[in-house]
C-alpha cells in the first residue's frame, strides 16, 4: 500500500466521519446547501466516469471491461434497492425502523468498498488520474456519511451508533484500497468495476436528489462540477 493510497484512503474515510459530526453536533442543516454540494459532486463524477475510468478501462481490459462495469452498475442498483431502498443522500427528518437503517448502511457498504477500489486502481495508472478520482470520491464522502448518521439517529440509535455507522463505511473504502493491492482480480477489473459503481453514483443516486428542485443555482452547480473536473483534468495532464 502506497503513501498516497493511505492518505487518500483515510481523508475518503475521514470525510465520511466529519459528515457525521456534522450532523450529531448540529440541530439543523441547510438542505440548499447540501443540494448544491450533491450537484457539484454528481457533474465531477459522471465527467470522470466518462472521460477517464471508462476509457482506461476499455483500454486495459478490452470489450470484457463493458461487461464488468455494466454487472458492477447492476449490483450497486440491486443492492440499493432492496437493502439500501430507503436511503437518499440528504438528512433524514422522518422516523424510520431500525431494520432500515441497519439494511441501508449494509447496501452502502458495496459502493464504498467500491470507492477505495477505484482510487487504488486509477492510482495504478497515474498519479494525476489517482488524484482526479480521489477528489471525486471525496465530494460524495460528507454527504454520505451525513445521511447514513441522520438515518440511524431518525432510527432512535444514539450519536455513538450514527458515529459508527459513517465509520464503517469509512472503513470499507480503506479495504477496498488494501484488497486492490492484495488481489489480482481487482487489479484486473477494478477500473472498469470503479466506472460502473461512479457511474451509479452520480447518475443514479446523486442525480435524483436534486433533478426536481426549482432554480438556477442547481443545475449550475452540476455544470460547474463537469467544467470543475474538466479544468483539473487540463491542470493535471
Amino acid at each position: 500500500m502506497t503513501r498516497a493510497e493511505l492518505l487518500y484512503a483515510a481523508a475518503a474515510a475521514g470525510a465520511n466521519v466529519l459528515g457525521a459530526v456534522a450532523v450529531i453536533s448540529r440541530e439543523r442543516w441547510s438542505l440548499r446547501a447540501l443540494d448544491l454540494i450533491l450537484s457539484l459532486a454528481a457533474g465531477f463524477l459522471i465527467s470522470v466516469t466518462v472521460l477517464d475510468l471508462f476509457p482506461e478501462a476499455l483500454v486495459r481490459g478490452g470489450r470484457n471491461a463493458a461487461l464488468v462495469a455494466l454487472v458492477a452498475y447492476l449490483l450497486v442498483h440491486l443492492t440499493q434497492h432492496t437493502l439500501g431502498r430507503h436511503f437518499h443522500f440528504g438528512e433524514e427528518t422522518h422516523e424510520v425502523s431500525q431494520v432500515v437503517s441497519v439494511s441501508a448502511l449494509i447496501g452502502l457498504l458495496l459502493h464504498t468498498f467500491v470507492d477505495g477500489v477505484a482510487v487504488a486502481s486509477s492510482l495504478r495508472v497515474s498519479s494525476s488520474l489517482g488524484a482526479l478520482v480521489f477528489v471525486a470520491v471525496l465530494l460524495h464522502k460528507f454527504p454520505e456519511g451525513l445521511a447514513i448518521s441522520s438515518l440511524f439517529l431518525a432510527a432512535g440509535a444514539g450519536r455513538a451508533r450514527a458515529l459508527l455507522a459513517a465509520a464503517a463505511l469509512g472503513a470499507a473504502t480503506i479495504l477496498g484500497v488494501v484488497l486492490t493491492d492484495q488481489l489480482a482480480a481487482l487489479q484486473s477489473n477494478g477500473l472498469a468495476i470503479a466506472a460502473g459503481v461512479t457511474m451509479y453514483v452520480g447518475a443514479s443516486n446523486l442525480v435524483p436528489e436534486f433533478q426536481s428542485k426549482r432554480g438556477w443555482s442547481i443545475p449550475a452547480s452540476f455544470l460547474c462540477g463537469c467544467a470543475l473536473y474538466l479544468a483539473a483534468r487540463s491542470l493535471a495532464q
